[in-house]
């Protein structure tokens, strides 16, 4: 089962880092490797939370989601995405951009370092978004009771999460963004920040609008089928299959690749504290995003969930530490290490708390057993 699921990340691994080693020496050997280690650290909790959405999904998409989705994440996030940043920063075009990352990577490092207000704000929002909504909703299965019942209460005010984002967003703008300008002496950022929240905001509204509605649609599909197919059983009639479930995958799948390039942020940036190669980079995240998705399918085939019902919630606490300190680095640098520690810490403790339940339950059922 880990080598089925688990095969093309060791291929990737091993085809990667002999590539460094052979095209660049050891030292490249080196940088992608800790660059690997950091994305699988800093990621980990993506993976929790894409299990809880990839379980809803068939194995045809599972695999769309290993394949397509990974040269989505590898090319699009690992990629792409730094060289757009400079293009658009520093009103180039892409050829350039690249050109500028090979002949030029402290300018290139310069560039993406002064678009990091507008990532962080863009990613700490939609973040913040799935915390708040995850936070504020009534659960069967309550890791922090004390805190969780309070909230899940207040989660029952219309478009609270929305209001606290905003107010979030509003505080690191006027705050954080002006004191750069009052310290430093930089051009005030606080529009750009302000702009780009907003972004994230609609992004997570959108895209997770849209994943509602279909999987909503899928459902009441579903039960329209199974209503047909047990009447045609009656009847020894076939039933013709509709289309809707692949257009619900579809937007799933399409939420599913929002939500990694959102994660994605702090591991591009903080790749740029260990090398300013943009194909290393590419090359350690790569192979990083590929554990990242290939951990995510095995959390969904073993079922690990649901045998530890906890899991999510930590997951989605980190998401929350991510969203703040996504803030708060508009303004102040936070170490790569604290933030992949703090996602670690939270994953392991609701770990840990979903081990000593589940050794609870088995108690209580051996005591019940035997009276």
């Amino acid at each position: 089962m880990v080598l089925k699921t688990f095969g093309w990340s060791f291929a990737i691994t091993a085809l990667g880092l002999a590539f460094a080693a052979w095209q660049w020496g050891w030292e490249a050997f080196g940088v992608v490797l800790i660059l690997s280690i950091l994305e699988i650290s800093l990621s980990f909790d993506n993976a929790v939370v894409n299990a809880g959405i990839l379980k809803k999904m068939n194995a045809f998409w599972q695999k769309i989601f290993l394949t397509v989705g990974i040269l989505i994440a590898v090319f699009g996030m690992r990629l792409v995405f730094p060289v757009a940043i400079v293009a658009i920063s520093a009103k180039v075009g892409p050829i350039e951009a690249i050109e500028l990352a090979l002949d030029n990577p402290d300018q290139y490092e310069a560039l993406v370092t002064d678009a990091h207000p507008a990532i962080a704000a863009f990613g700490g929002m939609f973040l913040l978004m799935i915390f708040l909504d995850f936070i504020f909703e009534e659960r069967e299965h309550k890791w922090l009771a004390w805190l969780e019942r309070p909230l899940a209460k207040l989660g029952k005010v219309d478009m609270l999460s929305v209001c606290i984002a905003l107010i979030a967003l509003l505080v690191s703008a006027m705050t954080f963004a002006t004191q750069a300008h009052t310290s430093t002496g930089h051009a005030d950022k606080s529009a750009t920040v302000l702009l780009a929240g907003v972004a994230g905001l609609i992004t997570y509204l959108i895209v997770g609008g849209l994943s509602s509605y279909f999987e909503n649609k899928l459902e009441e599909e579903e039960e329209r089928e199974h209503e047909e197919e047990e009447k045609a059983k009656a009847e020894g009639k076939p039933v013709s299959a509709v289309g809707l479930a692949g257009k619900a995958a579809f937007f799933l799948f399409l939420y599913l690749e929002v939500l990694d390039a959102s994660f994605s942020f702090d591991g591009v940036i903080g790749a740029f504290a260990i090398t300013n190669h943009i194909f290393w980079m590419a090359l350690g995240l790569g192979i990083g995003a590929m554990y990242v998705r290939s951990l995510t399918v095995y959390l969904v085939r073993q079922g690990t969930l649901d045998d530890y019902v906890y899991l999510e919630h930590g997951a989605h606490y980190a998401i929350g530490a991510l969203a703040v300190i996504l803030l708060i680095t508009i303004q102040y640098e936070i170490s790569e290490l604290i933030t992949g520690l703090i996602g670690v810490v939270l994953i392991a403790g609701s770990f840990w708390s979903s081990v000593r339940r589940n050794k609870r339950l088995e108690l209580e059922e051996s005591a019940t057993a035997k009276a």
